[in-house]
């Protein structure tokens, strides 16, 4: 039977949480808003239009949602251009190439817009690694809801009870166990206080799980 990884992006393959939340600490600065630490680390892992759409309805703000995304998109691009020291989290590569020597299939699966995706991967040399590669923009629902999990599943071929989702965020963990999928909760010091309790495991580093112990978990 096959098993599938399923990877989010931003600060589990790449430590680029920082990046964004730089940007939009930016854009909060710009657009002449408050917005506190504990409420903008509670929306890491959801979508742009989700975290855009919470902030609107909180604030008075004269752009229109479609307008904030762009805004975001484009000021995000240009700090990654200028970000030089962009690479995967340690052991990531390792962990890869293990699971692909067992004919594990991998996926992305992350809040993040498709051409974000596309840039990270393909300036990592990740890209290649993963059959399928699913975006916030290609489900209804964002993080926590399960859809993009299940997406991952469905386009991979495999029952999502053979999938294990590694994940950085309570909202990202949340939505892997209501897709009845395994998942292990990735503590990255630069993600915020995040809640990973809901995890069936939880690590510090990639060097604490291997391919027997990812499939030990999937058969439990």
């Amino acid at each position: 039977m096959k098993q599938c990884v399923i990877f989010d992006m931003d600060g589990v393959l790449i430590d680029s949480e920082p990046v964004h939340m730089a940007c939009e600490r930016e854009m909060f600065s710009l657009l002449g808003i408050s917005v506190s630490q504990e409420e903008h680390h509670s929306m890491i892992g959801s979508t742009d239009e989700a975290m855009w759409s919470r902030i609107g309805s909180k604030n008075k703000i004269s752009k229109q949602l479609p307008e904030l995304i762009k805004l975001k998109k484009e000021l995000y691009f240009e700090y990654l251009k200028h970000n030089n020291k962009l690479e995967p989290i340690p052991y990531i590569p390792e962990l890869i190439d293990d699971l692909l020597k067992n004919d594990f299939v991998l996926a992305v699966a992350s809040s993040s817009l498709r051409v974000q995706i596309d840039f990270i991967l393909g300036k990592l040399k990740l890209k290649q690694f993963f059959k399928h590669t699913i975006s916030g923009e290609d489900v209804p629902r964002g993080k926590p809801h399960p859809d993009i999990f299940l997406k991952a599943a469905e386009l991979s071929g495999v029952n999502p009870k053979s999938c294990l989702v590694i994940e950085d965020s309570h909202n990202g963990v949340t939505a892997a166990k209501k897709a009845s999928m395994k998942c292990i909760g990735y503590m990255n010091p630069n993600s915020g206080t995040q809640d990973l309790s809901a995890a069936d495991m939880q690590i510090t580093s990639y060097n604490e799980i291997s391919v027997e112990s990812i499939i030990s978990l999937i058969e439990q």
